[in-house]
């Protein structure tokens, strides 16, 4: 690729990560090397087998062992600086062609790091690196700045039935 762009899904329906993940799944089966960069996450979901399974590709998380529903916590900030820390040295080092920064919206949404960092972040990658940002609530400054914003939409969800997160679909 000889110019990478910037992709956001955002919005309050189910599939972000999922899209991303489809995405990342279909760049590697095409010889692309992908990294997937969670925020907020720290918990155990089935994603995290894949790099058993897909050559060249990579996932770290950058959050705790629970989802931030208050106010974020010390620890909260930490992870996640760290974790665009981590993300910066990757965009700019140009060994990945796909980056995914799944839910950077959620951590610019809780102020653990400001739009305008984030932003940095990716104007600063190799620019042949495609960029993947997902999340609820994407800023309105990210939104200009991408190449591609897709928002997912809620109609319907059996989670509002009371099913829970089920392995392999949702976790």
């Amino acid at each position: 690729m000889e110019k990478g762009y910037v992709h956001v899904y955002t919005g309050n329906g189910k599939g972000k990560t999922t899209a991303a993940l489809g995405l990342s799944l279909r760049a590697v089966c095409a010889g692309k090397k992908v990294y997937f960069g969670q925020f907020i996450k720290g918990m155990k979901y089935s994603e995290l087998e894949s790099q058993k399974f897909l050559p060249n590709f990579e996932i770290h998380q950058f959050g705790r062992n629970c989802f931030i529903f208050n106010k974020p916590t010390e620890e909260d900030i930490r992870l996640a600086k760290e974790g665009l820390e981590t993300c910066r040295k990757i965009l700019s080092g140009g060994l990945y062609d796909i980056v995914v920064l799944d839910e950077l919206n959620i951590a610019v949404y809780y102020n653990l790091f400001t739009i305008d960092e984030a932003i940095e972040v990716i104007k600063n990658r190799v620019p042949h690196v495609e960029v993947i940002v997902t999340g609820r609530y994407a800023d309105e400054k990210l939104i200009e700045f991408a190449d591609l914003v897709t928002e997912m939409k809620e109609i319907k969800h059996y989670y509002k039935k009371g099913v829970p997160a089920r392995k392999g679909i949702e976790n």
